[in-house]
């Protein structure tokens, strides 16, 4: 049941600059494939891979410290 028609469920809203915080002091990796065809022939493949975090996080990823 969704929260909204849930009476007991408090509804709980964060910001973009919550939500942004929490990905970098986390760090996030996004990743994906693509290709260009033309005639069932594969010309172009480019594989995307970007990760996302704060320069403080990945220093502390680098070195193994837990956060």
């Amino acid at each position: 049941m969704p929260a909204d028609l849930d009476p007991g469920v408090a509804e709980h809203r964060i910001t973009l600059l919550e939500t942004l915080d929490r990905v970098l002091n986390r760090g996030v990796v996004i990743a994906g494939d693509v290709t260009l065809s033309v005639a069932d022939v594969d010309l172009i493949f480019v594989g995307l891979r970007l990760l996302l975090s704060s320069v403080e996080t990945a220093r502390d990823l680098r070195t193994g410290r837990d956060f």
